[in-house]
């Protein structure tokens, strides 16, 4: 099977830097188009979370990897019914912690564990029910669905994406958060090129549109592609 021919429904594709809104749109969009939901961002905080219940050394490679026998995964791609668990965990809310958060990036940065999770989320994206699905998170247009009908990189600048994670993060401060999306970014960068479009994929700068403007922007992409 071909690199990208993984998956017999449209995809939306988008990629981005942390706080550019890719989860809220992303699922706002695939309500209004009928379309499934993947947030691949939760299983990297899904693996974080249950390496450390299992007490696994996040400085140790060897030891995340191997947490990866007992990662029972499973996440609810209908955008109405959006869940995350691990075993029979709902894990929703808790790797939405700053706590997990901080443990992403030794998760992210380990070429093996994301080449496992690239195949856990076409996975997902068979599986799913509707006509459709949006998957988003960092290399998604350019690894995991380079073959997408639509591929989308939204970003918006750095000051704004962090006055709108602030927002959505109640437990830190201004600056907690800031250096957090920061550091995250930083972290991933290592790894992957999210802040660049690719070959054939759209930029679409949220900077000066308010959230549902960005949701048509990408409603309108995807109905320019499969109508």
């Amino acid at each position: 099977m071909p690199q990208g021919a993984f998956v017999a429904k449209t995809v939306i594709a988008v990629d981005g830097p942390a706080g550019s809104g890719k989860s809220s749109v992303s699922r706002a969009a695939a309500r209004v188009l009928g379309f499934g939901y993947q947030d691949t961002g939760a299983a990297y905080r899904a693996l974080a979370w249950h390496a450390l219940q299992q007490g696994v050394d996040l400085d140790d490679p060897a030891a995340v990897l191997a947490s990866w026998d007992t990662f029972d995964y499973a996440i609810g791609t209908d955008p109405d019914d959006y869940f995350v668990r691990v075993g029979g965990t709902d894990v929703t809310d808790a790797i939405r912690t700053p706590d997990v958060t901080a443990a992403v990036a030794h998760i992210a940065k380990l070429p093996e564990v994301r080449e496992r999770l690239v195949q856990l989320f076409r996975r997902v994206m068979r599986k799913a029910d509707a006509r459709g699905i949006i998957t988003e998170g960092r290399d998604i247009t350019t690894v995991v669905a380079p073959d997408a009908e639509v591929r989308i990189l939204l970003t918006a600048d750095e000051s704004v994406r962090m006055a709108r994670r602030s927002a959505e993060v109640t437990t830190q401060s201004a600056a907690e958060t800031s250096a957090a999306l920061a550091r995250r970014d930083a972290a991933d960068a290592k790894v992957v090129d999210f802040m660049n479009a690719a070959d054939g994929v759209t930029t679409l700068d949220s900077t000066d549109l308010d959230f549902d403007q960005t949701v048509q922007a990408v409603v309108d992409l995807a109905r320019a592609a499969t109508h």
